[in-house]
């Protein structure tokens, strides 16, 4: 089976998909996200799209206190089950970057979204860190 280049899947999904969605702002100028997996910035671009390109790159909160970075293959688009290859990081901070700097940039996976994988590895890490805190809660009865 073949499979469909990513600049044609772009042209068909970019103005019309599910996870599309439109903001307005003041002036009308409309800006548009997306909430498709594997989309770093959470921006409709073919860039960062998951569903247009075969490389893709994922980071998000695994479980309570891991990060879990996952990376597609691009020889197996046609099984889904096999697609992500998966990793859970459970260092510090700067280890984890440095970890991500390697498997996105250095390995030349995809060099251009080094620097948005980074963005959204130091997102992750400062909500994995918030939710580990805990919000305060005040005595009522004291």
């Amino acid at each position: 089976m073949a499979t469909v280049p990513g600049p044609l899947v772009w042209e068909i999904v970019k103005r019309n998909n599910s996870f599309l969605v439109k903001e307005f702002g003041n002036n009308t100028q409309s800006v548009q996200f997306s909430r498709e997996p594997n989309n770093l910035y959470n921006l409709n671009s073919f860039k960062y799209s998951g569903l247009a390109n075969k490389k893709t790159v994922t980071i998000q909160a695994d479980g309570k206190d891991h990060v879990l970075l996952a990376t597609t293959k691009p020889r197996k688009q046609n099984k889904p089950a096999a697609l992500l290859h998966k990793s859970v990081m459970k260092k510090e901070f700067r280890r984890m970057a440095k970890a991500v700097q390697n498997q996105v940039a250095d390995n030349y996976y995809r060099p251009d979204l080094k620097k948005a994988a980074l963005a959204r590895l130091s997102v992750v890490n400062r909500s994995i860190k918030v939710a580990k805190s805990g919000a305060k809660k005040r005595n009522r009865h004291a």
